[in-house]
């Protein structure tokens, strides 16, 4: 297959859309990470998303909408109570466009291969414009998981799809790198209780200010049922490098090791971790990254991908990373470095 790599413009979400229509796979940017797009609607070119990245079927994927006006054509609103009505709508009218992806009684006309089978579909309703054009364009409604082989790091870059996919798909569409970098938060509504599914982009705190306390069930280790949401195995965002992941604490008490890289989330950590280890330095030395040099979140969850990728690349035997404080979006950042060590 031969691959068409172009920046974002009308001509190519154009030419994308086009190749949506027709059954096949565009990577296309959006504020969370980079996505591998097919028609919702072909069974065939779904198909074709496991097959490229490798994915078990037991694994749904996201349906992406671009209006809320179309939402009916994925999702089936008569199965839904009016509680859970009045929540959707209200976190649809805050959270969206944005990453939060929301699990509801999906449309007949979705077929279950998206949905490994279940009855229900995660939905989101992206922020990225160029997104939103491609999926209006393509008839509304793309499903599509991250641009990467199944498991390993999310492509926050064209050219991390370009990396690992090549060939295997019809087209990128770069749009630069991604804003957020993480993927999207899923919100299962459909149950007694409101649960998440997968921390994402769309912080636990905010959801909860707006509809109230919500439980959490972001690990799914039997994956014979199929799993409710993706990203619910416990190892996944893998790189090719051994991980761990520590607390500050712990990290300011790992020993200097010259062929390891060390993974900060903020400049004090690294300074705190550097002092007193003069051996940490000099031509041979390890290599060392920070997330945030400030400590900000959402540079961090910006970053990791996007740094893990490139210690992929290094000369080094493992990685070790720092906990993010757990809260907002640093609990999206320390589900994938969790997952990532296991």
């Amino acid at each position: 297959m031969n691959m068409t790599f172009l920046p974002v413009s009308p001509e190519s979400l154009q030419q994308a859309a086009q190749i949506l229509r027709n059954g096949g796979l565009v990577a296309f940017p959006t504020e969370t990470v980079y996505g591998l797009g097919a028609d919702a609607f072909n069974a065939e070119a779904l198909a074709k998303i496991f097959e490229v990245k490798n994915r078990p079927r037991f694994d749904p994927l996201i349906i992406h909408i671009a209006a809320l006006d179309t939402l009916e054509n994925v999702a089936d609103m008569s199965l839904i109570s009016e509680e859970a009505r009045s929540k959707l709508f209200s976190l649809a009218e805050k959270f969206w466009p944005g990453p939060l992806s929301i699990v509801l009684p999906k449309n007949e006309k979705i077929p279950g291969i998206a949905t490994a089978g279940l009855t229900t579909a995660a939905i989101r309703f992206p922020a990225h414009e160029a997104a939103r054009t491609l999926i209006s364009l393509a008839g509304g409604a793309v499903a599509a998981p991250s641009a990467n082989p199944f498991g390993s790091l999310s492509p926050t870059r064209a050219e991390h799809v370009r990396d690992k996919l090549g060939d295997k798909i019809d087209m990128i569409l770069d749009g630069g790198p991604a804003q957020i970098g993480v993927e999207s938060t899923v919100l299962d509504i459909t149950g007694k209780s409101i649960k998440i599914l997968r921390h994402g982009g769309t912080p636990k705190e905010e959801i909860e200010k707006l509809i109230g306390g919500v439980e959490e069930n972001v690990f799914n280790a039997d994956s014979s049922g199929g799993l409710a949401s993706p990203g619910q195995l416990k190892s996944h965002y893998s790189p090719q490098k051994p991980l761990s992941v520590f607390s500050r604490e712990e990290m300011l008490r790992l020993p200097y090791e010259a062929d390891a890289a060390y993974l900060f989330f903020d400049g004090s950590t690294r300074e705190a971790w550097l002092e007193g280890r003069p051996e940490a330095g000099g031509q041979d030395s390890a290599v060392f990254r920070t997330l945030s040099e400030k400590g900000l979140v959402l540079e961090a969850s910006a970053r990791l991908f996007e740094i893990l990728h490139e210690l992929e690349k290094c000369r080094i035997s493992r990685i070790f990373a720092q906990f993010a404080p757990f809260e907002g979006l640093g609990a999206a950042i320390n589900d994938r470095l969790s997952r990532a060590s296991i």
